[in-house]
Protein backbone atom coordinates (compact mmCIF):
# COMPACT_ATOMS: atom_id res chain seq x y z
CA UNK A 1 0.00 0.00 0.00
CA UNK A 2 1.64 3.47 -1.31
CA UNK A 3 0.66 6.51 1.32
CA UNK A 4 0.26 9.87 -0.18
CA UNK A 5 -1.00 13.22 1.73
CA UNK A 6 -3.06 13.93 -1.49
CA UNK A 7 -4.54 11.69 -4.34
CA UNK A 8 -6.19 13.69 -7.59
CA UNK A 9 -7.52 11.42 -10.31
CA UNK A 10 -7.68 13.34 -13.15
CA UNK A 11 -5.45 16.12 -14.73
CA UNK A 12 -8.02 18.70 -15.67
CA UNK A 13 -9.25 21.07 -13.26
CA UNK A 14 -7.69 18.32 -10.59
CA UNK A 15 -4.53 20.26 -12.08
CA UNK A 16 -5.48 23.11 -9.79
CA UNK A 17 -4.70 21.12 -6.64
CA UNK A 18 -1.85 18.48 -8.01
CA UNK A 19 0.97 21.23 -8.48
CA UNK A 20 -0.28 23.50 -5.30
CA UNK A 21 -0.23 20.80 -2.95
CA UNK A 22 3.19 19.88 -3.99
CA UNK A 23 4.40 22.98 -3.43
CA UNK A 24 3.58 23.07 0.04
CA UNK A 25 5.70 20.17 0.35
CA UNK A 26 2.87 17.39 0.43
CA UNK A 27 3.27 13.88 -1.14
CA UNK A 28 0.63 13.90 -4.13
CA UNK A 29 -0.60 10.98 -6.69
CA UNK A 30 -1.45 11.97 -10.26
CA UNK A 31 -3.70 9.37 -11.76
CA UNK A 32 -4.63 9.67 -15.14
CA UNK A 33 -5.91 7.80 -17.77
CA UNK A 34 -5.12 9.68 -20.91
CA UNK A 35 -3.26 12.49 -21.51
CA UNK A 36 -2.73 15.08 -18.83
CA UNK A 37 -4.39 18.22 -19.14
CA UNK A 38 -7.67 17.07 -19.24
CA UNK A 39 -10.54 17.65 -22.06
CA UNK A 40 -10.23 21.21 -22.40
CA UNK A 41 -6.38 21.01 -23.51
CA UNK A 42 -6.43 17.55 -25.44
CA UNK A 43 -9.72 17.20 -27.18
CA UNK A 44 -12.36 20.36 -25.93
CA UNK A 45 -11.66 24.16 -25.15
CA UNK A 46 -8.14 24.62 -26.66
CA UNK A 47 -8.20 22.77 -29.87
CA UNK A 48 -11.59 23.52 -30.96
CA UNK A 49 -10.85 27.30 -30.71
CA UNK A 50 -7.31 26.84 -32.93
CA UNK A 51 -9.82 25.08 -35.54
CA UNK A 52 -12.93 27.29 -35.10
CA UNK A 53 -10.67 30.79 -35.19
CA UNK A 54 -9.65 30.07 -38.76
CA UNK A 55 -13.03 29.29 -39.85
CA UNK A 56 -13.77 32.49 -38.43
CA UNK A 57 -11.33 33.99 -40.95
CA UNK A 58 -12.58 31.79 -43.83
CA UNK A 59 -16.02 33.19 -43.25
CA UNK A 60 -15.02 36.76 -43.00
CA UNK A 61 -13.12 36.03 -46.38
CA UNK A 62 -15.78 34.91 -48.17
CA UNK A 63 -17.92 37.73 -47.16
CA UNK A 64 -15.80 40.47 -47.34
CA UNK A 65 -17.75 40.72 -50.95
CA UNK A 66 -20.09 43.48 -48.67
CA UNK A 67 -17.53 46.07 -48.01
CA UNK A 68 -16.76 46.20 -51.60
CA UNK A 69 -13.60 43.78 -51.72
CA UNK A 70 -13.14 41.24 -53.96
CA UNK A 71 -11.16 37.97 -53.59
CA UNK A 72 -9.87 34.63 -55.56
CA UNK A 73 -13.18 32.92 -56.15
CA UNK A 74 -11.18 29.84 -55.56
CA UNK A 75 -11.72 29.07 -51.80
CA UNK A 76 -9.19 26.25 -50.15
CA UNK A 77 -7.65 24.81 -47.12
CA UNK A 78 -4.78 22.69 -46.07
CA UNK A 79 -6.72 20.90 -43.66
CA UNK A 80 -4.15 18.20 -42.81
CA UNK A 81 -1.85 20.74 -41.72
CA UNK A 82 -3.76 22.47 -40.22
CA UNK A 83 -5.33 19.82 -38.08
CA UNK A 84 -1.44 18.79 -37.69
CA UNK A 85 -0.11 21.79 -36.34
CA UNK A 86 -3.52 21.85 -33.67
CA UNK A 87 -2.13 18.66 -32.95
CA UNK A 88 1.19 19.10 -31.96
CA UNK A 89 0.74 22.12 -30.33
CA UNK A 90 -1.61 20.55 -28.01
CA UNK A 91 0.56 17.89 -27.63
CA UNK A 92 3.28 19.72 -26.57
CA UNK A 93 1.79 21.38 -23.69
CA UNK A 94 0.67 18.21 -22.39
CA UNK A 95 4.16 16.60 -22.50
CA UNK A 96 5.33 19.59 -21.07
CA UNK A 97 2.65 18.96 -17.93
CA UNK A 98 4.31 15.30 -17.54
CA UNK A 99 7.40 16.91 -17.65
CA UNK A 100 6.57 19.31 -15.03
CA UNK A 101 5.38 16.61 -13.03
CA UNK A 102 8.39 13.90 -13.27
CA UNK A 103 10.34 16.49 -11.97
CA UNK A 104 9.00 17.04 -9.03
CA UNK A 105 10.30 15.11 -6.31
CA UNK A 106 6.59 15.54 -4.33
CA UNK A 107 4.59 14.36 -7.78
CA UNK A 108 4.06 10.87 -8.48
CA UNK A 109 2.51 10.71 -11.76
CA UNK A 110 0.45 7.61 -12.66
CA UNK A 111 -0.76 7.32 -16.05
CA UNK A 112 -3.14 4.31 -15.43
CA UNK A 113 -7.06 3.80 -14.73
CA UNK A 114 -8.10 4.10 -10.91
CA UNK A 115 -10.51 1.87 -9.64
CA UNK A 116 -11.81 2.16 -6.06
CA UNK A 117 -10.91 -0.79 -3.94
CA UNK A 118 -12.97 0.52 -0.98
CA UNK A 119 -13.36 4.14 0.30
CA UNK A 120 -10.12 5.12 0.19
CA UNK A 121 -8.39 2.62 -1.53
CA UNK A 122 -7.41 3.01 -5.06
CA UNK A 123 -6.09 0.35 -7.61
CA UNK A 124 -4.09 1.73 -10.17
CA UNK A 125 -2.40 -0.86 -12.31
CA UNK A 126 -0.64 -3.31 -9.59
CA UNK A 127 -0.85 -1.05 -7.09
CA UNK A 128 -3.18 -0.04 -4.01
CA UNK A 129 -2.28 4.00 -3.14
CA UNK A 130 -4.37 5.48 -0.16
CA UNK A 131 -4.37 9.09 1.41
CA UNK A 132 -6.01 11.45 3.95
CA UNK A 133 -7.31 13.66 0.76
CA UNK A 134 -8.48 12.28 -2.43
CA UNK A 135 -10.46 14.58 -5.03
CA UNK A 136 -11.74 13.01 -8.34
CA UNK A 137 -11.98 15.31 -10.98
CA UNK A 138 -12.47 12.62 -14.00
CA UNK A 139 -14.97 14.48 -16.33
CA UNK A 140 -17.16 13.12 -18.80
CA UNK A 141 -16.99 11.83 -22.27
CA UNK A 142 -19.21 12.43 -25.09
CA UNK A 143 -22.88 10.91 -24.92
CA UNK A 144 -23.41 7.81 -27.85
CA UNK A 145 -26.72 7.85 -28.57
CA UNK A 146 -28.80 4.32 -29.49
CA UNK A 147 -29.54 4.39 -33.04
CA UNK A 148 -29.65 1.45 -35.22
CA UNK A 149 -26.10 0.63 -36.54
CA UNK A 150 -24.43 3.57 -35.19
CA UNK A 151 -21.78 1.61 -33.49
CA UNK A 152 -20.88 -0.35 -36.37
CA UNK A 153 -19.64 2.74 -38.64
CA UNK A 154 -16.25 5.10 -38.15
CA UNK A 155 -18.70 7.93 -36.83
CA UNK A 156 -16.72 10.74 -35.03
CA UNK A 157 -17.14 12.35 -32.08
CA UNK A 158 -15.91 15.42 -30.54
CA UNK A 159 -12.48 13.87 -30.18
CA UNK A 160 -12.05 12.63 -33.41
CA UNK A 161 -13.11 15.67 -35.21
CA UNK A 162 -10.29 17.49 -34.08
CA UNK A 163 -7.76 15.16 -34.93
CA UNK A 164 -9.39 14.11 -37.73
CA UNK A 165 -7.10 15.16 -41.02
CA UNK A 166 -8.90 14.13 -44.09
CA UNK A 167 -11.44 16.80 -44.63
CA UNK A 168 -14.87 15.74 -45.68
CA UNK A 169 -16.77 17.48 -48.47
CA UNK A 170 -19.58 16.50 -46.82
CA UNK A 171 -21.26 15.90 -42.69
CA UNK A 172 -23.69 15.13 -41.13
CA UNK A 173 -23.95 17.03 -37.38
CA UNK A 174 -26.40 14.70 -35.15
CA UNK A 175 -26.96 17.15 -32.19
CA UNK A 176 -27.81 20.53 -31.32
CA UNK A 177 -26.11 21.77 -28.40
CA UNK A 178 -22.46 23.76 -27.84
CA UNK A 179 -20.33 21.43 -29.45
CA UNK A 180 -22.43 20.56 -32.89
CA UNK A 181 -23.06 24.35 -33.37
CA UNK A 182 -19.39 24.93 -33.12
CA UNK A 183 -17.41 22.02 -34.51
CA UNK A 184 -20.26 21.69 -37.35
CA UNK A 185 -19.65 25.46 -38.15
CA UNK A 186 -15.84 24.93 -38.15
CA UNK A 187 -16.19 22.13 -40.89
CA UNK A 188 -18.67 23.83 -42.49
CA UNK A 189 -16.72 27.35 -42.67
CA UNK A 190 -14.10 25.53 -44.04
CA UNK A 191 -16.13 24.19 -47.08
CA UNK A 192 -17.75 21.23 -46.11
CA UNK A 193 -21.34 20.70 -46.63
CA UNK A 194 -22.52 20.63 -43.48
CA UNK A 195 -26.21 19.33 -42.35
CA UNK A 196 -27.45 19.29 -38.99
CA UNK A 197 -30.44 16.96 -37.92
CA UNK A 198 -32.03 18.64 -34.54
CA UNK A 199 -34.74 17.32 -32.37
CA UNK A 200 -35.79 20.89 -31.24
CA UNK A 201 -34.35 23.63 -31.73
CA UNK A 202 -30.67 24.80 -31.17
CA UNK A 203 -28.47 25.63 -27.64
CA UNK A 204 -32.07 24.59 -26.09
CA UNK A 205 -30.34 26.04 -22.61
CA UNK A 206 -29.95 29.72 -24.14
CA UNK A 207 -32.44 32.54 -23.60
CA UNK A 208 -34.88 31.86 -26.04
CA UNK A 209 -35.21 34.90 -28.14
CA UNK A 210 -30.91 34.53 -28.17
CA UNK A 211 -31.75 31.20 -29.50
CA UNK A 212 -34.01 31.92 -31.79
CA UNK A 213 -31.86 34.67 -33.30
CA UNK A 214 -28.86 32.39 -33.39
CA UNK A 215 -30.83 30.05 -35.49
CA UNK A 216 -32.08 32.13 -37.95
CA UNK A 217 -28.45 33.26 -38.95
CA UNK A 218 -26.84 29.64 -38.30
CA UNK A 219 -29.89 28.02 -40.64
CA UNK A 220 -28.66 30.39 -43.43
CA UNK A 221 -25.10 29.44 -43.24
CA UNK A 222 -25.94 25.47 -43.38
CA UNK A 223 -28.82 23.21 -44.31
CA UNK A 224 -30.48 22.24 -41.27
CA UNK A 225 -33.89 19.79 -40.60
CA UNK A 226 -35.60 20.58 -37.20
CA UNK A 227 -37.85 17.99 -35.36
CA UNK A 228 -35.26 15.35 -37.01
CA UNK A 229 -35.09 12.26 -34.79
CA UNK A 230 -31.98 9.95 -36.27
CA UNK A 231 -33.74 6.12 -36.65
CA UNK A 232 -30.74 4.65 -38.47
CA UNK A 233 -27.10 4.91 -39.46
CA UNK A 234 -25.23 3.16 -42.65
CA UNK A 235 -21.75 2.92 -43.71
CA UNK A 236 -20.99 1.59 -47.39
CA UNK A 237 -18.57 2.12 -49.73
CA UNK A 238 -17.02 5.27 -47.48
CA UNK A 239 -20.64 7.02 -47.43
CA UNK A 240 -22.80 7.53 -44.51
CA UNK A 241 -26.41 7.10 -44.60
CA UNK A 242 -28.27 8.53 -41.78
CA UNK A 243 -32.25 7.89 -41.56
CA UNK A 244 -34.68 10.05 -39.64
CA UNK A 245 -38.50 10.49 -39.04
CA UNK A 246 -39.65 14.16 -38.91
CA UNK A 247 -42.06 15.85 -36.70
CA UNK A 248 -45.23 13.94 -38.70
CA UNK A 249 -42.76 10.26 -39.02
CA UNK A 250 -42.49 10.57 -42.80
CA UNK A 251 -39.05 8.88 -43.03
CA UNK A 252 -36.06 10.69 -45.00
CA UNK A 253 -32.56 9.74 -45.83
CA UNK A 254 -29.52 11.71 -46.19
CA UNK A 255 -25.66 11.24 -47.26
CA UNK A 256 -22.22 12.43 -46.49
CA UNK A 257 -18.79 11.76 -46.11
CA UNK A 258 -18.72 12.40 -42.34
CA UNK A 259 -20.67 11.91 -39.75
CA UNK A 260 -20.37 13.86 -36.18
CA UNK A 261 -22.31 12.75 -33.09
CA UNK A 262 -22.08 15.62 -31.16
CA UNK A 263 -25.44 14.57 -28.41
CA UNK A 264 -24.25 15.65 -24.86
CA UNK A 265 -21.74 13.94 -22.88
CA UNK A 266 -22.18 11.78 -19.98
CA UNK A 267 -19.61 11.49 -16.29
CA UNK A 268 -16.92 9.16 -16.40
CA UNK A 269 -17.77 8.44 -12.46
CA UNK A 270 -18.79 5.06 -13.96
CA UNK A 271 -14.91 4.36 -14.40
CA UNK A 272 -13.92 4.16 -10.78
CA UNK A 273 -15.76 0.97 -9.38
CA UNK A 274 -17.83 3.58 -6.92
CA UNK A 275 -19.93 0.68 -6.19
CA UNK A 276 -17.30 -0.67 -3.73
CA UNK A 277 -17.43 2.50 -1.97
CA UNK A 278 -20.17 4.22 0.17
CA UNK A 279 -19.57 7.39 -2.19
CA UNK A 280 -22.91 7.84 -4.04
CA UNK A 281 -24.15 9.39 -6.94
CA UNK A 282 -27.06 10.69 -8.55
CA UNK A 283 -29.95 8.69 -10.65
CA UNK A 284 -27.55 10.47 -13.94
CA UNK A 285 -24.87 9.27 -12.32
CA UNK A 286 -22.98 12.26 -11.66
CA UNK A 287 -21.29 12.03 -8.07
CA UNK A 288 -23.06 13.25 -5.00
CA UNK A 289 -21.27 16.12 -2.77
CA UNK A 290 -22.45 18.89 -0.49
CA UNK A 291 -21.52 22.55 -0.32
CA UNK A 292 -17.71 21.95 0.38
CA UNK A 293 -17.59 19.54 -2.71
CA UNK A 294 -17.44 16.74 -0.30
CA UNK A 295 -18.66 13.14 -1.39
CA UNK A 296 -20.64 11.30 1.11
CA UNK A 297 -17.05 9.50 2.62
CA UNK A 298 -15.29 11.93 4.40
CA UNK A 299 -11.91 13.10 2.80
CA UNK A 300 -12.91 12.25 -0.54
CA UNK A 301 -13.96 14.77 -2.84
CA UNK A 302 -15.23 15.65 -6.00
CA UNK A 303 -15.27 18.57 -8.81
CA UNK A 304 -15.97 19.56 -12.61
CA UNK A 305 -18.10 17.62 -15.16
CA UNK A 306 -18.34 14.42 -12.93
CA UNK A 307 -20.30 16.51 -10.16
CA UNK A 308 -22.42 17.98 -13.20
CA UNK A 309 -22.83 21.45 -11.33
CA UNK A 310 -21.61 23.51 -14.10
CA UNK A 311 -19.57 22.21 -17.33
CA UNK A 312 -16.96 24.65 -18.15
CA UNK A 313 -12.99 24.74 -17.87
CA UNK A 314 -13.44 27.91 -15.54
CA UNK A 315 -16.30 26.74 -13.54
CA UNK A 316 -13.77 23.30 -12.54
CA UNK A 317 -10.87 25.91 -12.28
CA UNK A 318 -12.72 27.65 -9.53
CA UNK A 319 -13.63 24.46 -7.63
CA UNK A 320 -9.89 23.35 -8.12
CA UNK A 321 -9.31 26.80 -6.40
CA UNK A 322 -11.75 26.80 -3.94
CA UNK A 323 -10.75 23.00 -2.24
CA UNK A 324 -6.82 23.99 -2.66
CA UNK A 325 -7.75 27.35 -0.15
CA UNK A 326 -10.60 25.61 2.11
CA UNK A 327 -8.35 22.12 2.80
CA UNK A 328 -4.51 22.74 2.59
CA UNK A 329 -4.66 26.97 3.68
CA UNK A 330 -6.10 26.56 6.88
CA UNK A 331 -8.58 28.83 8.16
CA UNK A 332 -12.30 28.50 8.53
CA UNK A 333 -13.59 26.03 5.66
CA UNK A 334 -16.51 27.82 4.35
CA UNK A 335 -19.09 26.41 1.75
CA UNK A 336 -18.43 27.16 -1.64
CA UNK A 337 -20.21 30.26 -3.05
CA UNK A 338 -20.58 29.96 -6.74
CA UNK A 339 -19.79 34.11 -8.24
CA UNK A 340 -22.11 34.41 -11.25
CA UNK A 341 -20.69 31.67 -13.90
CA UNK A 342 -21.00 32.94 -17.15
CA UNK A 343 -20.55 30.92 -20.79
CA UNK A 344 -19.97 31.20 -24.13
CA UNK A 345 -20.75 29.22 -27.61
CA UNK A 346 -17.84 29.56 -30.09
CA UNK A 347 -20.27 28.96 -33.20
CA UNK A 348 -21.02 31.52 -35.77
CA UNK A 349 -22.59 33.87 -34.53
CA UNK A 350 -20.93 33.76 -31.19
CA UNK A 351 -23.05 33.88 -28.01
CA UNK A 352 -22.43 34.65 -24.58
CA UNK A 353 -24.31 34.64 -21.55
CA UNK A 354 -24.39 35.25 -17.36
CA UNK A 355 -26.94 35.13 -15.16
CA UNK A 356 -31.07 34.12 -14.88
CA UNK A 357 -32.32 33.73 -18.81
CA UNK A 358 -35.59 35.56 -19.43
CA UNK A 359 -37.30 32.11 -19.59
CA UNK A 360 -36.14 31.29 -15.99
CA UNK A 361 -37.60 35.04 -14.67
CA UNK A 362 -40.94 34.25 -15.76
CA UNK A 363 -40.70 30.40 -14.39
CA UNK A 364 -40.10 31.97 -11.21
CA UNK A 365 -42.41 34.96 -11.35
CA UNK A 366 -39.55 37.50 -11.06
CA UNK A 367 -40.78 41.00 -11.05
CA UNK A 368 -38.27 42.27 -14.05
CA UNK A 369 -37.71 44.56 -17.08
CA UNK A 370 -36.06 43.64 -20.27
CA UNK A 371 -33.66 45.92 -22.34
CA UNK A 372 -32.54 44.65 -26.08
CA UNK A 373 -30.42 46.51 -28.51
CA UNK A 374 -29.47 44.89 -31.91
CA UNK A 375 -25.91 45.12 -33.15
CA UNK A 376 -27.31 47.18 -36.12
CA UNK A 377 -28.39 49.91 -33.85
CA UNK A 378 -25.03 51.13 -33.02
CA UNK A 379 -21.81 52.92 -34.38
CA UNK A 380 -19.89 49.56 -34.65
CA UNK A 381 -22.69 47.44 -36.08
CA UNK A 382 -23.09 50.15 -38.72
CA UNK A 383 -19.12 49.78 -39.79
CA UNK A 384 -19.95 45.73 -39.28
CA UNK A 385 -22.82 45.62 -42.05
CA UNK A 386 -24.46 43.63 -39.45
CA UNK A 387 -27.59 42.38 -40.31
CA UNK A 388 -27.83 40.45 -37.19
CA UNK A 389 -26.94 40.00 -33.33
CA UNK A 390 -28.66 41.43 -29.87
CA UNK A 391 -27.74 42.58 -26.62
CA UNK A 392 -30.46 41.70 -23.97
CA UNK A 393 -30.15 42.67 -20.54
CA UNK A 394 -32.73 41.63 -17.18
CA UNK A 395 -33.11 44.04 -14.53
CA UNK A 396 -34.52 43.69 -11.43
CA UNK A 397 -37.38 45.94 -11.19
CA UNK A 398 -37.21 46.75 -7.72
CA UNK A 399 -33.55 46.83 -6.50
CA UNK A 400 -32.80 47.60 -10.17
CA UNK A 401 -29.86 44.85 -10.04
CA UNK A 402 -28.65 42.92 -13.09
CA UNK A 403 -30.17 39.57 -12.85
CA UNK A 404 -28.88 38.51 -16.70
CA UNK A 405 -27.73 39.55 -19.56
CA UNK A 406 -26.89 37.26 -23.08
CA UNK A 407 -25.80 38.31 -26.67
CA UNK A 408 -25.66 36.99 -29.82
CA UNK A 409 -23.36 38.54 -32.24
CA UNK A 410 -19.41 39.46 -33.04
CA UNK A 411 -17.53 39.20 -30.16
CA UNK A 412 -20.33 37.98 -27.77
CA UNK A 413 -17.75 36.34 -25.54
CA UNK A 414 -15.97 39.55 -25.04
CA UNK A 415 -18.33 42.06 -24.54
CA UNK A 416 -20.23 39.63 -22.03
CA UNK A 417 -17.21 40.20 -19.87
CA UNK A 418 -18.74 44.02 -18.54
CA UNK A 419 -21.89 42.42 -17.32
CA UNK A 420 -20.23 39.53 -14.99
CA UNK A 421 -18.07 41.90 -13.67
CA UNK A 422 -21.12 44.15 -12.90
CA UNK A 423 -22.78 41.21 -11.63
CA UNK A 424 -19.87 39.64 -9.74
CA UNK A 425 -20.48 43.19 -7.78
CA UNK A 426 -23.96 42.92 -7.30
CA UNK A 427 -24.25 45.62 -10.06
CA UNK A 428 -27.01 47.71 -10.71
CA UNK A 429 -28.71 49.15 -13.96
CA UNK A 430 -27.51 52.43 -12.94
CA UNK A 431 -23.49 51.23 -13.17
CA UNK A 432 -24.13 50.18 -16.86
CA UNK A 433 -25.23 53.62 -17.30
CA UNK A 434 -22.96 55.69 -15.84
CA UNK A 435 -19.75 54.25 -17.22
CA UNK A 436 -18.05 56.27 -20.39
CA UNK A 437 -18.16 53.75 -22.96
CA UNK A 438 -15.51 54.12 -25.68
CA UNK A 439 -16.73 55.64 -28.53
CA UNK A 440 -17.41 53.57 -31.19
CA UNK A 441 -16.79 50.30 -29.88
CA UNK A 442 -18.80 47.22 -30.05
CA UNK A 443 -19.67 47.06 -25.91
CA UNK A 444 -22.01 50.18 -27.01
CA UNK A 445 -24.42 47.85 -27.85
CA UNK A 446 -24.97 46.68 -24.11
CA UNK A 447 -24.99 50.10 -22.94
CA UNK A 448 -27.68 50.69 -25.62
CA UNK A 449 -29.76 47.62 -24.41
CA UNK A 450 -29.40 48.97 -20.56
CA UNK A 451 -30.81 52.21 -21.70
CA UNK A 452 -33.95 50.46 -23.38
CA UNK A 453 -34.75 48.71 -20.09
CA UNK A 454 -33.81 52.38 -18.24
CA UNK A 455 -36.96 52.80 -20.75
CA UNK A 456 -38.90 50.02 -20.11
CA UNK A 457 -38.64 50.30 -16.00
CA UNK A 458 -39.79 54.29 -16.31
CA UNK A 459 -42.54 53.29 -18.52
CA UNK A 460 -43.72 50.47 -15.73
CA UNK A 461 -43.27 52.68 -13.17
CA UNK A 462 -45.34 55.69 -14.53
CA UNK A 463 -48.32 53.04 -15.00
CA UNK A 464 -48.19 51.47 -11.58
Amino acid sequence: MEQYDVIVIGSGGGGKITSPAARLGLKVACIEKDKLGGTCLNRGCIPSKMLIHPADVADEIKSAYKYDIHNDPKFGVDFARLVTRISNTVDRDSSSIVAGYTRNPNIDYYHERAEFVSNKVIKVGNKELTADNIFIGVGARPNIPNIEGLADTPYMTSTEALRNTVFPNSMIVLGAGYIACELGHAYGALGSDVTFLVRSRFLRAEDSEISEEFSRVFSKKYNVHFDATPTKVEHVNDVFTVTYCDKDKNEHRLNADALLVATGIVTNSDTLNLQNTDIEITEKGFIKVDDHLQTTVNGVYALGDCVGNYFFRHSVNFEGEYLFESIFKGGEKKPIKYPPIPHAVFANPQIAGVGKTEDELKKEGVDYVVGVNPYKKSAMGMALLSDHGLCKVLIDRKSRKILGAHIVGDEASNMIHMCIAFMNKEGTLDDLLNMIYIHPALPEIVRNAARNANVALQASMQTM
